[in-house]
């Protein structure tokens, strides 16, 4: 499971491990925001409402769900279970609130917590993206400071400031738990 602060590079990451590790496939989970430019359903989300999304948590459909920066994200479980049984690594591109919980409900999961260089590069990669509001940004850096803080729960921390250099040390991380018995 990858997690970093939004900005922090998680998505950068998983795409350069995704292309290096033919083992590795990128759980989609759901989420109730709007798509980004770019972004297309079922690829970077299943983008759905929030009355199908409330109905998904009632039936248990999802691993884990939360509300992260006031839209609500979750992993369907039933994707995860058929990608598990086709031999397949799931990576996980989810928030720390979503690792925890994950962690405690899928046994063997490796947590990997992505850190920004500092929190001046963070705002300016937020910036830098363009698709945050002045409010949003605002939400952002303040929930980094929680998420930098649950970081330190993680199995492996990496700090993201060269992406070749960071890609090379989460798949080296990688190859070394999939030797563990």
């Amino acid at each position: 499971m990858l997690s970093s602060p939004s900005g922090g590079g998680k998505t950068t990451v998983a795409g350069r491990l995704l292309k290096k590790d033919r083992n590795l496939i990128r759980s989609v989970s759901c989420t109730t925001r709007k798509p980004r430019p770019g972004e297309r359903q079922g690829r970077d989300y299943f983008f759905i409402t929030s009355g199908r999304f409330k109905a998904m948590v009632s039936k248990r459909a999802f691993l884990e769900w939360a509300r992260v920066h006031r839209n609500l994200y979750g992993t369907p479980r039933a994707w995860v279970e058929r990608q598990l049984a086709r031999g397949k690594d799931v990576l996980f591109v989810i928030d720390v609130q979503g690792g925890k919980t994950l962690k405690r409900k899928v046994p063997g999961s490796v947590l990997v917590f992505l850190e920004p260089p500092s929190l001046a590069v963070l705002r300016a990669r937020l910036r830098g993206r363009g698709s945050e509001a002045s409010k949003d940004l605002q939400v952002r850096m303040k929930d980094a400071h929680k998420e930098l803080r649950a970081g330190r729960k993680y199995d492996h921390r990496i700090v993201n400031d060269r992406l070749a250099r960071t890609v090379g040390d989460v798949l080296k991380m990688i190859k070394k738990e999939r030797k563990k018995p």
